[in-house]
């Protein structure tokens, strides 16, 4: 959600709200409040969970992962053997931003030191990285691709100004679709499904804007639940995570309940949090197992102020002014983070776009500002010290050492 220029478009939706009233593109009835508990995609009981809603769910949802990396040690003669170390990624919003995340995978890869994350998760241009961190390496390629050969014409088309009052979003992401579609695939689909069938979690983050909640989505159960139209989903889910409302189009999710025929209007995750390692609500110390925790944040940001000169026009001050809230909200997210990891005695690692990252961004999703970020994460992850413990602004003497004891 943090494309320059899109919060100014946002701003002027909102004043020309008034005039919604023409035409719009056609929707499905929204699903009754009182029957969000019986709306399940696909029929898939734990297809996904309200992150502000019973944490019972996800709670059960880890404790059958957890039975099921039992019984992966079964099969290979080890059963006595205590659960692994367990391993987190979480990784943030931020538009073509992303493409720090994606070097700095890439470049973490070649350290050696790389772990297999036991779940990941992702926001936004997060959740488009998230599948290709979960399955590992053998993604990096793709990955790359994905943030360095690709251009603003793989992912919208500009709408005529009219869009503002007779459409949905001021950009059409059809291309963002069709790129989806090219690198998401059955084979993909197949290969989470196989690592959730390993006790391993991916879960992706949209806005229900109809009842105003995040949802957590548990892609692996979706894959592994066979459903011949999972992989539709899927896509759907991803490119919903990307559809910052106002910009681009919102996503609708089919949904049956007792035979009747419902949409939900699902965006951009970041309306919500800019990055989410699990719930506040979520109380790991009710799972049956754990084991030594770590959780490394990828933020796809920078977490200082960026200075500059506001035009004295009203679109102008009201879009640095989302900015700005934008800017603060992605701190509080990387900062509860901290705080949760601190209450449930888990490893806290981060890692962001720093102030010496100077290279000027113009355009959204211009390929060489992406290329540059690319590179700068890819050595960031490689320089052997990328790691904060403590996010900025938290730091004491002790705790501004980078990959060092814990406070």
């Amino acid at each position: 959600m943090e494309i320059r220029g899109l919060a100014s478009v946002v701003v002027l939706l909102w004043g020309m709200s008034i005039l919604a009233g023409c035409a719009l593109p056609p929707r499905g009835p929204a699903v009754p409040a009182a029957a969000a508990a019986r709306a399940l995609p696909l029929g898939i009981p734990n297809a996904r969970f309200y992150a502000d809603g019973d944490p019972a769910p996800m709670v059960a949802e880890a404790t059958l992962a957890i039975e099921r990396i039992k019984a992966v040690l079964r099969a290979e003669g080890r059963p006595s053997q205590p659960i692994p170390p367990s391993s987190f990624l979480a990784i943030s919003g931020g538009a073509d931003n992303g493409a720090f995340g994606a070097g700095f995978i890439n470049g973490w890869t070649t350290t050696g030191t790389r772990p297999e994350f036991r779940m990941v998760t992702g926001i936004s241009t997060g959740a488009l990285i998230a599948p290709f961190a979960f399955l590992g390496p053998s993604y990096d390629a793709q990955l790359r691709e994905v943030y360095t050969k690709l251009g603003p014409d793989s992912i919208f088309s500009r709408r005529a100004l009219t869009a503002a009052l007779f459409s949905d979003a001021m950009a059409d992401t059809r291309p963002l679709s069709e790129t989806i579609d090219r690198y998401v695939d059955g084979r993909m689909l197949a290969a989470i499904a196989r690592e959730y069938e390993r006790g391993r979690l991916l879960m992706l983050g949209t806005t229900d804007l109809d009842a105003q909640r995040p949802v957590i989505w548990n892609i692996g159960a979706i894959a592994a639940s066979g459903h011949p139209q999972a992989l539709d989903l899927f896509r759907k889910i991803l490119l919903a995570t990307a559809a910052i409302p106002g910009a681009f189009p919102p996503v609708m999710i089919d949904i049956e309940i007792d035979g009747a025929r419902h949409q939900e209007m699902h965006v951009d995750g970041g309306v919500n949090a800019q990055l989410f390692l699990y719930p506040g609500s979520f109380d790991p110390g009710l799972l049956p197992v754990r084991s030594q925790q770590t959780a490394y944040l990828i933020r796809n940001a920078r977490l200082d102020p960026e200075h500059a000169e506001v035009e004295r026009r009203t679109i102008s001050i009201a879009g640095r002014a989302i900015g700005t809230m934008l800017q603060a909200a992605g701190y509080s997210d990387v900062a509860l983070a901290y705080f949760l990891t601190k209450r449930d005695d888990v490893a806290y690692r981060l890692a962001y776009i720093g102030a010496d990252f100077t290279e000027p961004r113009g355009r959204p999703f211009e390929p060489a500002y992406m290329r540059a970020l690319f590179d700068y994460g890819y050595a960031q992850a490689r320089s052997g010290n990328p790691w904060h413990i403590v996010p900025p602004g938290l730091h004491t003497t002790r705790a501004t050492r980078r990959n060092g004891p814990e406070d």
